[in-house]
């Protein structure tokens, strides 16, 4: 259930820049409908996943989806811990703009939890189909920093965060309209910042410390660099802008002073010939630094989350057990997608992943009416009322859809690159010189001669130049 091809993803991000400049809102396509469209559904988060899956849910017809995000703003990971200088916040509004455009609600300070939405409660509610996409939300930690994770809430004080206290404050503090609530001031760093971790948020972590007045950061990993999760461009980015990489160092102890982190002292690590790292504590080193940001990753910790997603299974991960080739977890009609469902490594596979879901989730409420779907998924494609222009034109005697076509020139030179041209809206195409293979004549250079009735070589009484390539 993936994009096809890279030109697909290229032609949707380019229609979607030039629609988001011209305002133009998202439509269903005319007379898509189904069975049972006014089904209830309840999907849980407003970060990728759950806004790719109620997108396609709605785009096949549903009418009654519903987004429940716990936080005051929208978007998810994508608003609160990507930086406003990879992707600004207008654009994560835009598409939930686009999903509203569908008749998609969207309710904010609701959460999955005990005290708020379970899945019981849910399903006792009458949402027949419900999606999890409420990411990891808990710091993954370490026990050398237990201690400091008592003073997060105001790091400042002693020099500690982790990514998911570091990079909501930036975000809150450089994306305008973000949230409701006044906008932060950006965390204030100085001197030497350690950021700890090798993924894409490692890197988003040190390249925003830069920008909140840091002097130098260094990028610490256990691992080499062939181990690195992060995509290149996160790595050559935070190259550009001078960041230290130390690999094969693990953290051992924060060496405080005054009350505040001074170094952290780190022991070599190095593979075995089982291929397991193990950490050598005779080759030691200590770094100073004025603050460390902790960005091992992430996971789901909380008791009253997990309890709100009873009884669904939880597997060796603590995460819900997860088909990933439906998206379904151990309880029919309750779906998962994106970080939560433990499979997605960036945005874009959290998107897939809601659009994985959105076509099972379909198939398993019509399947509940007794109905059937087809095996193969069918979903419908971004429209907006400009699709519904008619362009076709008619042209000695022919018709077609719209006014372009493909002149006899290298797109036209065989069937195959025709047919794409088709399948990519082109209407017509003047073919390239076709024949036999009894006709076929070799191909000579030079192939552009002065015509047969040309006198002089030069002057005004040359007639013509002629192409003998047939």
């Amino acid at each position: 259930m993936t994009y096809e091809n890279s030109s697909e993803i290229l032609h949707f991000l380019i229609s979607h820049s030039v629609f988001k400049q011209m305002n133009i809102p998202q439509i269903r396509i005319p007379n898509q409908t189904v069975p049972h469209a006014n089904t209830k559904i309840a999907l849980l988060g407003c970060g990728p996943a759950s806004l790719s899956c109620a997108t396609f849910l709605a785009r096949l017809g549903y009418n009654d989806i519903t987004i429940f995000e716990k936080e005051k703003y929208i978007g998810g990971l994508s608003s609160s811990e990507i930086p406003q200088y990879r992707l600004p916040y207008d654009a994560v509004n835009f598409e939930v703009d686009l999903v509203r455009d569908l008749g998609v609600k969207i309710e904010l300070e609701r959460s999955l939890s005990e005290d708020d939405l379970t899945i019981q409660t849910l399903q006792d509610a009458g949402y027949k189909a419900i999606f999890l996409g409420i990411g990891l939300p808990e710091s993954k930690n370490i026990p050398i920093f237990e201690n400091l994770m008592l003073t997060e809430k105001d790091p400042t004080k002693i020099g500690f965060f982790t990514s998911k206290s570091f990079l909501p404050a930036v975000a809150k503090g450089s994306k305008p309209g973000m949230c409701a609530c006044k906008r932060q001031e950006l965390p204030s760093l100085y001197g030497n910042v350690i950021v700890l971790g090798a993924g894409d948020t490692a890197f988003d972590c040190a390249t925003s410390a830069l920008r909140c007045g840091a002097k130098k950061v260094f990028v610490v990993f256990r691992k080499g660099f062939t181990n690195v999760r992060a995509v290149p461009e996160e790595m050559d980015l935070a190259k550009e802008e001078k960041c230290e990489f130390i690999p094969f160092q693990s953290p051992k102890q924060v060496i405080l002073r005054n009350g505040k982190i001074f170094a952290i002292e780190f022991c070599k690590t190095e593979q075995n010939e089982k291929g397991e790292w193990i950490e050598d504590e005779e080759q030691k080193f200590v770094l100073k630094t004025n603050f460390v940001i902790s960005a091992f990753g992430s996971g789901l910790y909380s008791s009253t989350v997990k309890n709100a997603m009873a009884p669904i299974k939880i597997n060796s991960w603590n995460l819900p057990e997860v088909d990933e080739n439906t998206m379904m977890t151990s309880v029919p009609g309750v779906f998962c997608g994106g970080d939560l469902a433990g499979v997605a490594q960036t945005t874009v596979e959290s998107v897939n992943d809601g659009k994985t879901a959105a076509w099972y989730m379909h198939k398993y409420i019509q399947e509940s009416y007794g109905l059937t779907v087809p095996e193969t998924p069918q979903l419908p494609k971004f429209h907006t009322a400009i699709d519904d222009v008619d362009l076709s034109i008619e042209m000695c005697g022919l018709k077609f859809e719209n006014p372009f076509g493909l002149a006899s020139a290298p797109p036209c030179t065989t069937s195959a690159m025709i047919r794409r041209a088709f399948e990519a809206g082109w209407a017509f195409a003047v073919t390239k010189t076709f024949s036999l293979d009894k006709d076929l004549i070799t191909n000579v250079s030079p192939r552009i001669i002065k015509g047969t009735t040309s006198r002089h070589h030069y002057g005004p009484e040359q007639s013509s130049f002629l192409n003998i390539e047939f």
